[in-house]
């Protein structure tokens, strides 16, 4: 015969409260334009990167290539995910005799150009 122990007193033990669930901040407004290239400390490869990218004739990834040192398709992501995304900037590749050379248009007249 088993006994039931009916003197057991039943212990409820309060949990420590939750935290609040954190929520994710919305994505900061990138600013487009001149004053995205502050956002590259200078002497860096990515500033390296960016000023070539900037010059009037733009550059190859090649070349890109030979002055950091990056694999091309080390140089393909950093064009798309910082220049493009990180920065906002308004990047173009055009076909060349030379391969394709991809340069950063600024101002509303050069995308003008590049439309027509």
């Amino acid at each position: 015969m088993t006994r039931t122990n009916s003197k057991r007193k039943t212990v409820t033990r309060s949990r420590p409260a939750k935290a609040p669930a954190k929520r994710k901040s919305p994505k900061p407004q990138v600013p487009t334009g001149a004053a995205s290239t502050a956002l590259t400390r200078s002497g860096t490869k990515n500033a390296q990167v960016v000023a070539m990218l900037s010059g009037k004739m733009g550059t190859t990834i090649a070349a890109i290539s030979a002055a950091t040192g990056w694999r091309e398709h080390s140089v393909r992501g950093f064009l798309a995910g910082v220049v493009r995304k990180k920065l906002g900037l308004n990047l173009v590749s055009e076909p060349a005799e030379s391969g394709r050379v991809y340069r950063i248009i600024d101002t509303p007249a050069d995308r003008g150009k590049q439309a027509a």
